[in-house]
């Protein structure tokens, strides 16, 4: 009530009214009495009525100067210890909002401007900041941008507010918050950003290997596509043309862009659902957009790299390129393999010229490495030692799930100092140093990344699909995620530079049981070149029953993959998730890891599960290896928890968490794939 009264007090408006009501009030009474006690005439009443009148003006102007004056200095008695120096008159006169609040947020003092931009004239005395706006006063005071301010909406304007700190003289702490309308220029900066030129790449990614056996079949559902992609561009006003064969490029603006992501670019089903042949194989597309500014040559360039993202995950998606970052959508289907060897023998080529012209050559895979990672490691091993070049292979020769293979090449001399780890490998690193880095292409996945960092000259092959930007820029990016494993793009490699017979048996052992490890024995994701790869490499001497004692298990091992097996729940109907039977707390070794990588597989052999997934702990670890029938793509999955892989073949880590927080992290990102199926 207090307040109220106050705030009435300081309203001159309010104070003119009352002044004005006691005027009429005095003249009314004045006249009356005039007239009961005057013997004039009409005429001299008149008069005296009218001096009277003057007279009450008067002395009424000569009250309510000293009134006002009086009020002034009461507000100024009030706001005179949150001010210091500055002068009085400065913030109510301010054209700008200004208030003054307490270190809560409790409104203590607003300047005229603010009661004109709130269009009220209800109190804000007592009042919190944040029933003014939705920040509260601590948002203002610790905005990131301390310089412009905090930006925020109030009386259906948006302001720019910083907050000044003060005290009074007996040491209280106040806030003096300033309120720049920046209403006008926001919602100009916000309809150029949504005229802004959006610069995208399109690619049908699979039609030459879909019509290979049926090309009078090919302009009919290139036209199909084109006719999908021209009504999309005219749907939100965009410009389409096609450049090359099946490449567009796509211009619209940017305020469309938040439409495609809230409804994950329903244009890549669209396109799914050209069909063709007999089996009714689907068209897919690849998209790469830059979100990223700058000038149209920089987005064109970030659209090819983000396209080039697309096509290195195996196609059927869009990616955007954003200043941060890169975001996926899609990648429903598995990519089919190519038919053609131009670019494994043009890669091979620039391979080997970059081996010549190195000092030395270091190799290595990802942790806790399997047959697929090691065979591809001395495959390469062995192109640098056919270019006369140093090399070393970066590995743990400790780790049990690839001993036999170490056993394997054992035997032979130039494998005697072959192998180094971590810390001696950055013992090797010279400034033309070249870092060969197969069967991974995600830096937190590696061996050894700490020698990737401290190496300029990089080159990846790989067949998983790519999961992120590379800090450093490669000099080759071999990632082929139609391609089998790892093994058999090297085994290409070698069959382009090497001669018949050159290639030792034990390493053509090594490279065939990495394409068997992936492929299940020939069984899944094998394509002509699969099949051409384990040939050449039977040619070179490779025995498959010499390399089934690399993938035999012991008593032990077996009673491992037991324990997972009999602990298996059905989760969505369609996929099945195993932990060992080790109570909460417990832990797993190294070998259970590959156990429930065991387990996982053979969970797909259950009738109407789609996809299956094993969790096991060690030490401080959970490890997650998840496998997909072919319906599911189980590397979307493990992305979300951090980890990556292929499509029907797919791993990750999540540290210092329990079993139970794994499980529930696995199932929410098993909800968010399954929604957008």
């Amino acid at each position: 009530m207090l307040n109220k009264i106050k705030e009435k007090l300081h309203n001159k408006m309010f104070i003119k009214r009352l002044v004005a009501i006691f005027v009429a009030v005095l003249f009314i009474l004045g006249f009356s009495l005039w007239i009961n006690i005057s013997p004039s005439g009409a005429l001299g009443k008149g008069f005296w009525a009218a001096v009277l009148y003057v007279a009450i003006l008067g002395i009424i102007s000569i009250v309510w100067n000293v009134v006002e004056n009086r009020l002034a200095k009461t507000r100024g008695l009030e706001i005179e210890p949150l001010l210091g120096n500055m002068a009085l008159d400065i913030l109510p006169r301010l054209y700008m909002p200004v208030i003054i609040s307490d270190p809560n947020g409790k409104i203590i003092w607003v300047n005229s401007a603010f009661i004109s931009v709130s269009g009220s004239k209800n109190g804000f005395f007592g009042k919190n900041i944040d029933q003014i706006c939705p920040n509260t006063l601590d948002d203002i005071i610790n905005a990131a941008d301390a310089e412009e301010g905090l930006g925020t909406t109030a009386f259906d304007q948006f302001y720019k507010v910083k907050a000044y700190p003060t005290k009074t003289a007996s040491n209280k702490d106040y806030y003096i918050t300033v309120w720049n309308n920046q209403n006008e220029l926001n919602n100009a900066y916000k309809e150029l950003k949504d005229e802004n030129t959006i610069v995208a790449f399109i690619m049908i990614d699979n039609l030459d290997e879909l019509l290979q056996h049926i090309q009078d079949k090919y302009r009919e559902v290139s036209n199909n596509v084109a006719t999908i992609l021209n009504e999309w561009a005219e749907s939100v006003n965009g410009i389409l043309k096609e450049f090359q064969r099946d490449k567009y490029i796509f211009l619209f603006s940017e305020k469309h862009l938040e439409g495609f992501i809230s409804s994950k670019f329903p244009i890549l089903d669209k396109i799914r659902d050209v069909r063709v042949g007999s089996g009714g194989l689907p068209v897919t597309v690849s998209i790469g957009i830059a979100a990223s500014g700058g000038t149209l040559d920089d987005k064109e360039r970030d659209a090819q790299a983000a396209l080039d993202m697309a096509l290195q995950r195996g196609g059927d998606q869009a990616v955007i390129k954003t200043p941060t970052d890169m975001d996926i959508y899609g990648g429903r289907t598995q990519s089919i393999q190519k038919r053609t060897k131009v670019r494994s023998r043009v890669t091979a080529n620039e391979l080997i010229a970059l081996m010549s012209d190195s000092s030395n050559v270091l190799i290595m895979g990802h942790i806790n490495p399997d047959y697929d990672c090691f065979g591809a490691c001395v495959g390469m091993a062995r192109m640098a030692m056919f270019c006369g070049t140093d090399v070393n292979i970066i590995v743990d020769t400790e780790d049990k799930t690839i001993a036999k293979g170490f056993e394997m090449v054992n035997g032979m001399p130039e494998y005697a100092h072959m192998f180094v780890g971590a810390h001696e490998a950055l013992d090797l690193i010279q400034h033309d140093t070249l870092l060969c880095i197969c069967d991974v292409n995600n830096q937190r996945q590696l061996a050894a990344p700490e020698v990737a960092e401290n190496v300029e000259r990089i080159v990846y092959v790989d067949h998983h699909r790519k999961t992120a930007e590379f800090k450093i820029k490669p000099l080759i990016a071999y990632i082929e995620p139609s391609a089998s494993s790892t093994c058999e793009l090297v085994a290409e490699f070698l069959e382009q530079t090497l001669s018949a017979g050159m290639l030792p048996h034990e390493e053509a052992n090594l490279l065939l049981s990495g394409i068997m490890l992936d492929t299940k024995h020939f069984s899944k994701n094998t394509g002509v070149r699969t099949f051409s790869a384990g040939t050449y490499l039977q040619n070179e001497g490779a025995n498959p029953q010499k390399i089934q004692y690399l993938f035999k298990s012991d008593l032990d091992d077996l009673r491992r993959e037991a324990k997972f097996e009999t602990n298996v729940k059905i989760y969505r109907n369609m996929f099945a998730i195993t932990t060992n039977t080790l109570k909460e707390g417990g832990n797993s070794d190294s070998a259970d890891r590959i156990a429930a990588a065991k387990a996982a597989d053979k969970l797909l052999t259950v009738d109407g599960v789609m996809a299956s997934f094993a969790i096991c702990k060690i030490e401080n670890t959970v490890y997650i290896s998840a496998r997909s029938a072919g319906k599911v793509n189980v590397q979307i999955i493990a992305e979300k928890l951090g980890g990556g892989g292929h499509f029907d073949m797919a791993a990750t880590q999540l540290k210092d968490v329990t079993v139970s927080e794994a499980l529930n992290r696995l199932r929410e990102a098993i909800d968010d794939y399954a929604d957008t199926l």
